[in-house]
């Protein structure tokens, strides 16, 4: 992976921030920020994250974050509220906070109160003790993070500047954890989250997104070292039958289905998927789950399979099918918490085609192309993933917390307005 950092450029952005009545290091962290987002492999549509920490003019210690709604391809001064870090700092030693609860602390603490919510990780963000922090979920991390025993192998590769955290649900818990991990390891410069991505830090804009490439870099020559090609995004060449587009469209428009004022198909047939689609355990593989924990708010925890000539009753008999395995799924995980929870719509988000492609499924033209964006991604990784070992993302019940996390369907809502 090639950085993109561009002393030029960077300065323009010092200069526009400056002349706004903003901070230079603001200025900075918006541009790194979006040669970070302008990067497929590093992460797509709100995912990831970055921070600055900075001193107002009156002496406090603030923080500007990445808001909930904003990409980071995109983002401009808005999409980075500044919260009083002080506070944040505060809940390192004091009790658990629950997720309602942290949102209130997020958003007291907001120097705007109109600003968005912070990210959801904000506190890992305040705990770590440098300026700027840039956290994402590349391909190539996300291919090696999905094995199962990862630890050594990690150490091995990076000996001590990544320091290993287990997975953790995002939010409170993840925070105390790895801040806790991180002052175990004081002196790396990054975390491998299992499952999840990379963070890495700096007291510098370019010295902690050089980091983030150079650490992804390595993971791409660790998946070369075992003869693993990770192919960066392709292009749609698949031709794509019109016949079963219409067939799905019909069957999915049905009155009580999600789509029922209206389904939008983004197809997507590349030289990654198409060798996807065609493993004999394909939907195996897809039941596992999704690469990320946050896929799952988009492209629900699976796929549904169809024939490539599937006809409109074998198209029904899949949304059957489908539809009783989540519901056994739900069942199974909605007991598990005393939190009641509502079941979401049955139907699925993304439905591949054997040996052709796959379809992404939303409500609007947006959503379905965030949905092929995340596919195109999610099966690169996935490839890599079983070349180099075996595909082995978080389990159910983790998977199932984090669809159903209020947070993450929060986060869900704000990007679809």
């Amino acid at each position: 992976m090639k950085s993109r950092w561009n002393d030029e450029t960077a300065a323009r952005y010092v200069e526009a921030a400056l002349a706004a009545g903003q901070s230079e290091a603001l200025g900075l962290r918006i541009y790194t920020s979006r040669i970070i987002g302008g990067d497929p492999d590093l992460v797509l549509h709100g995912g990831g994250n970055t921070s600055v920490k900075v001193t107002s003019a009156t002496g406090e210690a603030l923080m500007h974050i990445k808001g909930s709604g904003w990409d980071l391809d995109t983002i401009e001064a808005p999409g980075l509220p500044a919260v009083r870090l002080e506070p944040l700092l505060e809940t390192r030693n004091g009790p658990r906070l629950s997720d309602p609860d942290m949102v209130s602390l997020l958003r007291a603490s907001l120097i705007d109160a109109d600003a968005p919510n912070p990210s959801v990780e904000a506190l890992l963000h305040a705990f770590l003790p440098f300026a700027f922090v840039d956290h994402t979920h590349a391909t190539a991390i996300l291919a090696l993070a999905d094995q199962p025993d990862m630890r050594e192998a990690v150490r091995r590769i990076y000996g001590d500047r990544l320091a290993y955290v287990p997975y953790v649900m995002p939010g409170f818990d993840l925070s105390i954890v790895a801040d806790r991990i991180y002052r175990e390891h004081s002196g790396c410069e990054g975390l491998w989250l299992e499952n999840h991505g990379l963070f890495t830090f700096a007291d510098d804009a370019r010295a902690s997104y050089e980091l983030m490439i150079e650490f992804v870099t390595m993971a791409e020559q660790e998946l070369a070292r075992k003869g693993v090609a990770l192919s960066g995004p392709q292009p749609s060449d698949g031709p794509e039958d019109m016949a079963l587009r219409a067939r799905l469209e019909a069957a999915l428009v049905r009155d009580g289905s999600p789509f029922a004022k209206g389904v939008f198909l983004d197809y997507r047939s590349t030289a990654a998927i198409r060798a996807h689609a065609g493993k004999v355990d394909v939907e195996e593989i897809g039941l596992r789950g999704t690469v990320t924990p946050d896929h799952v708010i988009r492209i629900k925890p699976w796929p549904m399979v169809i024939e490539a000539d599937a006809d409109a009753a074998a198209i029904d008999a899949a949304l059957a099918a489908y539809a009783e395995r989540y519901r056994a799924y739900f069942a199974r995980n909605a007991t598990r918490t005393s939190e009641p929870k509502q079941m979401l719509d049955v139907y699925p988000r993304v439905v591949l085609v054997r040996n052709k492609g796959v379809y992404a499924l939303g409500a609007s033209a947006k959503a379905a192309t965030i949905g092929g964006d995340l596919c195109e991604q999610a099966t690169r990784a996935i490839n890599a993933a079983e070349a180099y070992g075996r595909f082995t993302p978080i389990g159910e019940a983790d998977l199932f917390d984090m669809e159903y996390w209020s947070l993450e369907q929060a986060k869900l809502k704000v990007g679809a307005n």
